[in-house]
Order: C-alpha cells, then structure tokens, then sequence
C-alpha cells in the first residue's frame, strides 16, 4: 500500500539551516564563556577559561554528527546542499585546529593561546554559517510530496 507524505517548504528550510544555526550558537556560547571565564579566574585558577570553554564546542561536535546524518538523506537537494557545506565548514575548520591549534596555542601560551586558536574558528566559521541561514531564508522553497510504502 502506498501513502503520500507532505514535506513542508518551511521544515526543508529550517533543515537547511540546523546545522549553521547550531554551530553558531555553540561557538558563540564557547567565546563567551572563554571570556567570562578569563574575567571570573584569578591567577590561581588559570584553567577556568579552558574549563568553560570547551564543552559547548566537544558537545557539539558529537551531536553534530547525528544532525548532519539525519539531514544527509533529505528529499530535498537544496536542504542537502546547505547541509553538507556546513559539514565541510565546520568539520574542515574543526579538523584544521586539531593540526594547527597546537602550534598557534604555543606562540601565545596560556588563555591567549586558546582565544587565538578558537578566535579563527569563530572568525572563519560564523560568518559563513550566517551567509547561508540568509541564503537559505531568502530562497524559495516548496513543499515536497512523497510516494511512501506502508507495510500493514
């Protein structure tokens, strides 16, 4: 037996954009919380921002990978484009600092280094991430209708 199965316009754009929107988020909240932590720590405690700051981006970056693959297989192309391409964003930038975040953290030392490190991150990924959430809101989108086969 077979049934049809509407996509609206609105849940494919508000999948194209999940993942940007996510990912801006986590990484605002993981700035933030670097400097809320730098402001709160005394020298004694000189691991606080490191502390504060790390979660929301190793948070997502696990639950990311759920997000991506449950919009991997959209119906829609468009929905799937800007998907992957924050994929390639975030996962590509992610990857980088594992490389290179080392030797930038080295130059400066201590909370300076990790600002610098997640600094990039953020100066790379977010504006990007914003562009496409305009893109995605200022494209025109229709529903989709699907044949679904009902096993009874």
């Amino acid at each position: 037996m077979r049934a049809k199965r509407v996509i609206s316009a609105s849940s494919s754009r508000f999948a194209a954009q999940l993942f940007n929107l996510i990912t801006v988020a986590a990484l605002l909240i993981s700035l933030t919380a670097l400097l809320l932590g730098k402001l709160l720590a005394s020298h004694n405690i000189g691991f606080l921002p490191f502390v504060l700051s790390l979660p929301p981006i190793m948070i997502w970056l696990g639950a990311s990978i759920f997000v991506y693959a449950s919009i991997a297989h959209h119906p829609n192309p468009r929905t799937v484009h800007y998907n992957k391409w924050a994929g390639y964003r975030f996962y590509g930038v992610m990857g980088s600092m594992v490389v290179f975040g080392q030797i930038l953290y080295g130059l400066l030392g201590g909370w300076q280094g990790l600002m610098l490190v997640l600094g990039i991150a953020v100066a790379i990924i977010v504006p990007w991430a914003l562009v496409d959430i305009v893109k995605a809101a200022r494209e025109p989108w229709e529903d989709i209708t699907l044949d679904v086969a009902i096993n009874e």
